[in-house]
This record gives structure tokens, sequence and C-alpha cells, in this order.
């Protein structure tokens, strides 16, 4: 097979696009290198159709430890199950594909991205989407491409397009995007509090990357595409489709304008499975077809209502959110907590405060060492949030990607770890869930900080909007439920504050979006979110001013960096002794910064003693309670702070004459002393006579 590349720069940097050398079993193959990232992506498909009633995609992302130079970590060294960065990537390049398959096409599809080399400048996570088209694009699978992925950010008010891990640490916004030449199809990603008409701004500057990338696939794929594969799309009896839309579509649209999911969900499927059992009965042969069409009458009948009329299912029309309902410290044993139901989607979130030593230890390719993290938000969506019975497997993939987006809305809003040394983590239990449960997690979660005291900088709110789109035909709706998600053509998720966005995640199921729909949800998406934020305000308008008396307190106190050994103690016996002693959890920084957490002011005042009484220097003139350490003919040895001692000459002791040391002190008393003098060897003189009434 003839090798191909494509070389060319983009962003400054140089890109190369090569096939024909690398995995050529499978049906479509690149190798792409960005700088010194380089990243495989292979795709197979299956020769037959599936009978499953969906598209069977599966999207594998995985980086290798070798990439970065580096040796799995643990007893077992190689790469184990998927990390969350790793299930995010491979969800992103999954949303960014998914809508550019044919309808009704059900080969299963399978395509993995695997990074291979990781220059730990150069983000792999686009580099591994553009990948992954590139190789749809090579496939025989019938993929409407070509499509890209980029990443934008800015920079001292100057646009970036793929800036480098270390420029992002200063980017105001941290933007990805997928789309063709001419739309928008996937978006992810964060800002601090950027305004609307910027975001946009950003995605117009996101198209315009998109595009160069799209020519550069473009001739990979005009010398070494092959001919696309021939598939049929199931054809139905059009008579029997007739009967099944006659006997129906009036009962559907009874059916599925209940005012409550129960009913709703209930209604329909009556309908359902009446008309299956009645049409079954004269046409056995037909229960696939009857069945794909009672699904689509479902699909027409609420969009039509909603593009004809304004009218939404549950009786709203396109711009009302739904009722909003608040509790805060519902639990009393968790340092914060609320609960956000907006209509019938529930959250309950609770907030817990820990030390450093509760940080979380990530080790990827992105850096050569390992970072930590002291804010993580979990997500769980339980199946009785929905009324459905269905096998536990641990955290889904979609917990897992919810979870960050809410994550990421929130985490800008926190104080810098330096005036707030606390390690946070919100869980976030859906306990009902009729659509936007991650946007109620963004507003549980900061209702729930707030209550627990944490200084946010301004309060959080999100809404998910949702778009029908029929040729000319357009409505735009704010806080969509379940089925309008479902039945919908997107799910554009914006979570921020008063001031602008922190949070943004939009998937389409139609081919693409311009930029002015985008420009008339992001507006729409302000509107709501402002009058939820303000809902939310009349329940906890700002952070409380106290901590919970469960929540752990933590000062911090500076020591000398030569003392550290000091409060360490050999092989960390003193500091173990000042814990346990105390209840305090402390951890040491190399630089001397010591910090203190313990529940009760107490604990920590014990332990700031304890410390302090270690570090102290000696200081002439003061008095000090001491333990005699040893004797002699000459005097005592007094230990007056620990690891310090100073000589009570036998002529100290007493303001009589003694004649043995051991007549006044001996071995392991305790006995008060005066530190008279430091002679320029650091020797300490003590006094014990100068502490007694002369007689």
């Amino acid at each position: 097979m003839r090798v191909h590349r494509i070389e060319t720069e983009f962003a400054g940097r140089p890109l190369v696009l090569e096939s024909g050398r690398l995995a050529k079993q499978a049906a479509g193959s690149v190798l792409v290198r960005y700088g010194e990232t380089v990243v495989l992506a292979a795709v197979t498909v299956s020769p037959s159709q599936s009978t499953l009633p969906f598209f069977p995609l599966t999207v594998e992302y995985r980086e290798k430890a070798y990439a970065a130079g580096k040796i799995p970590g643990g007893y077992i060294k190689r790469e184990g199950r998927p990390s969350d960065e790793e299930i995010l990537c491979s969800r992103l390049i999954d949303r960014s594909i998914r809508p550019r398959f044919p309808e009704g096409f059900r080969n299963e599809v399978q395509v993995f991205v695997t990074v291979l080399s990781a220059d730990q400048e150069n983000d792999a996570d686009v580099i591994g989407a553009l990948a992954a088209t590139t190789a749809l694009g090579l496939s025989p699978v019938p993929w409407q491409g070509p499509l890209a992925t980029v990443r934008v950010g800015r920079v001292e008010g100057n646009w970036i397009l793929n800036p480098t891990l270390q420029q992002l640490e200063f980017s105001t916004i941290d933007l990805v995007v997928s789309g063709t030449a001419d739309s928008i199809v996937m978006v992810e990603g964060g800002a601090l509090e950027v305004p609307e008409r910027e975001m946009l701004e950003a995605l117009k500057v996101a198209q315009m990357g998109i595009r160069e990338l799209v020519k550069a696939q473009e001739q990979l794929l005009a010398r070494a595409g092959q001919p696309k594969m021939a598939w049929t799309k199931p054809e139905h009896d059009a008579a029997l489709v007739a009967k099944v839309r006659a006997a129906a579509e009036a009962r559907m649209a009874g059916a599925i304008n209940a005012k409550d999911k129960a009913s709703r969900g209930a209604g329909i499927a009556a309908v359902k499975a009446e008309v299956l059992a009645a049409l079954v009965a004269e046409h056995p042969e037909g229960a696939k077809t009857i069945g794909a069409e009672l699904d689509e009458i479902e699909y027409r009948v609420m969009r039509a209502q909603v593009l004809d009329r304004g009218e939404r299912v549950d009786g709203r029309d396109p711009d009302t959110v739904r009722p909003i309902r608040i509790d805060t410290a519902l639990l009393p044993r968790v340092h914060g907590s609320a609960l956000f139901q907006r209509g019938e989607t529930q959250a309950l979130v609770a907030v817990t405060l820990g030390t450093a030593d509760d940080e979380q230890r990530i080790d990827n390719i992105d850096v050569p060492g390992e970072t930590t993290k002291s804010f993580m938000l979990h997500y769980n969506f339980p199946p009785y949030s929905t009324g459905e019975v269905r096998m536990i497997r641990g955290t889904s993939r979609r917990e897992i990607g919810h979870g960050a987006l809410a994550e990421r809305a929130l985490h800008p809003l926190l104080p810098q770890y330096e005036e707030f040394p606390y390690t946070l983590r919100v869980v976030s239990e859906i306990l009902e869930s009729n659509g936007s449960s991650s946007m109620a997690t963004v507003c549980g979660g900061s209702l729930a900080l707030m209550d627990a005291g944490v200084p946010m900088k301004a309060a959080c709110a999100g809404v998910a909007m949702g778009l029908i789109k029929e040729g000319d035909k357009v409505a735009i709706l704010t806080d969509i439920l379940g089925t309008e998600d479902h039945l919908g053509d997107m799910d554009f998720k914006v979570a921020g504050t008063a001031d602008g966005i922190t949070s943004i995640q939009m998937d389409i199921k139609i081919e693409g979006l311009d930029l002015k729909l985008m420009e008339r949800a992001l507006e729409k998406a302000r509107t709501g979110r402002l009058h939820i934020l303000g809902e939310m305000n009349k329940a906890l308008a700002a952070p409380r001013p106290d901590m919970s008396p469960y929540a752990p307190r933590i000062v911090t106190m500076q020591i000398k960096p030569d003392k550290i050994g000091d409060v360490i103690g050999p092989k960390g016996k003193t500091v173990r002794g000042i814990q346990e002693a105390t209840g305090a959890k402390i951890s040491i920084e190399d630089t001397g910064i010591i910090t203190i957490a313990g529940v009760g002011s107490e604990t920590i005042q014990k332990a700031q003693a304890m410390i302090a009484g270690i570090v102290a220097e000696p200081e002439v003139g003061r008095v000090y309670e001491g333990v005699v350490k040893s004797t002699t003919a000459f005097g005592a040895f007094v230990e007056i702070l620990p690891g310090v001692e100073g000589l009570l000459h036998i002529s100290e002791l007493a303001h009589e004459r003694t004649d043995k040391t051991e007549d006044v002190v001996k071995k392991g008393d305790t006995v008060q002393v005066k530190l008279l003098e430091v002679d320029e060897r650091g020797r300490m003189r003590l006094s014990r006579k100068a502490l007694l009434p002369k007689e």
C-alpha cells in the first residue's frame, strides 16, 4: 500500500497527516503529527447491519504512558481502565462524529484513537479528534465528512488557535469546537465569566481554524480515500405505515401533552401497545415496521406542535423555565447541602471540606510529574431517578461527562487555594430526572458551596437549551425536558453567572448549525440563566459567614525551613505524636508552611502551641519549664525546648551553697529556669535561683 503524506502548518506548528504505513488492515487509519505529539486513529466497520434499534458506534481514546516517557504507577505496570480524561476525550470525539452518519445506518463502527507520543505542549485531544475524522473519511464507512476539531484560547485579549498547554494556564477561554467548513457540530469548553458576544467570537475564530484543517483533510482524502460501502436503508410497507398513522396520530397527540412525565410516558406507551397489538394481528410480519412508525409519529407530533403553535408537551411556551424549588442545609452532619428542583428534575448536592491530604493525585501524559486536584465534582445518576430498573456497573461515561461539565462551571468561581486552603468535594445525587440534570447539578452545587461557607465569587446557574428545526422553521426551547432532548435536534447547555459564561456544551443530531442560530440560542440561554439566578438568590444570596461546626478549620503557620526536621522528628515520630495528642491533621511543605486542620478551635490551638514550642528560639530573660536530662558534679543539663539544652550551673541552683547537684535536682525532674545568657558559641546559661526569693 502506498504511503500518502500531507505536510502543512497550523497555528504556527507543523502538522502532518499520513496514511498507508500503519494499521493497514483497519478499514481506515491515519497517523497525525502536530509538533511532537503523535496520534494514531483506526476505524473498523462490520459488513452487516446490526439488529439493534440504534446505531452501534464505539469510540476509544487511549493515552499510552510511554508516549510521555513514563511507566504506569501501581503494582500492575501497564495501562488499565481508561482514566476520566480519556473517557471525556472519547465522548468529545463521539459527539463530534455521530451526527454525520447517515440516518438508518446500523453497521457497527469502532473508532480507536491512540496517543503514541506526547510533547507536553500540544494537547492530544483535538489532535485525536482530527485523526478520528480523517480516518473515517479515508474508510469505506458512509460518513459525511470532512469535519475537524480545534481548540480556541484567549490570552491578554489575543485569540489563539490550538493554544499550548502552557498558554492555556493564562487563557480566559478554553473552547473545543468541531465542525465542517461552514457549520458547527459540537462545542465543549469553559471560560472565566465571558460574555455571550465573546463566546460567539470564539466560535467564529474556531470556524476559521476548522476550514484550514478541512482543506488538509481533503487533500489526503483525494489521494488515499476509498469508495464508500453500499448499504440499504430499511424500507417499510407504505400501506402498513398509512394504517399505523391513521390509528395512532390523533391518539398520540392527546397522550403526548400530559402535564407530568409519568402520565405522559404511560399514555404514549399505552397508545403504542394498543396500536401494535391491533395491527400485528393483521400483519404478523410487520411488527418492526409498526414499532418504528409509532416512534416516528411520536417524533413528528411533538415537533409539529412546537413549530406550528409554539406549544410544548408540558404546556409551556418556548422561553419559559419550569417552576423552581430550593432548600438548603438539609443534612445536619454534612458541611454544606442543597436540594435544587426544577420541574421534575431534582438534584441533592452535598459539599465536603477536606485538607491537602485529601487532594486527588493525577498522573497523566500532559506533565512530567504528578499533579494534584483540590476541587472535585461527582455526579451520580441512579436508575430510580427515572423510575427504571437496570444494571449498576460502576460510574458510567455519561456520569463522568456530566460531572466534568458541572465542575468546569463552578471551578472559576472558587477562591484561590491560598485564601481558602481546603480540598472541596461536591457530590450531586440525581433523585429525579426529566431533563437538564447536569444543569440542576450546577445550580445545586453553587448553593451547597455557599451553604458550606465557601467564599464563592458569585452564584452560578445553568440551563439546557433545545432546538427543533424543519426546513426554514426553527424553534429554540429554554430548559428542555427529557422528551424534548430525545426528540429534538440539539442539547445546548450553558452555565455561568450574571456576568458571563463559565461552561458550555453543545451536541446536535442534525448535520450542523450556523453561527446565527447559535447566537440566538446563547441570548435565550442568558435570559433563562438570569431568571434561575434570581430564584437562587431568594433562597441564599451569599455564602454563609460561618462554616458547619463539623467542618475542619484550617490555619497555617510559617516556620524556618531548617526547623522542619524538628517538627517531623525521627521517622515522623514527633508530628505523629502531635496528631495523636490533638486529633489535628498536619501537613508540612518544604518552604516551612505548616497547615493544621481540625474540628474545633481547641484542637488547632493545642497543635499550634505544640509546634510553636518545638520551633521556638531561646530568648534571654525568658522563663522556661525544662526537663533535667543529665547531672554532673558542676551542675545539670536542662532541655528547655525540644532538642535545646542549657547548663544549669551548680552555683545557680539555689542562693545557699549546694554541695551536690542531686541534692536539688535529679535526672527527669521538671524544673523552672531562667535563660541568663547565650554565648557566641550558642551555649546557654540557665538559673534556678534567679526565680527563688532571697531569704
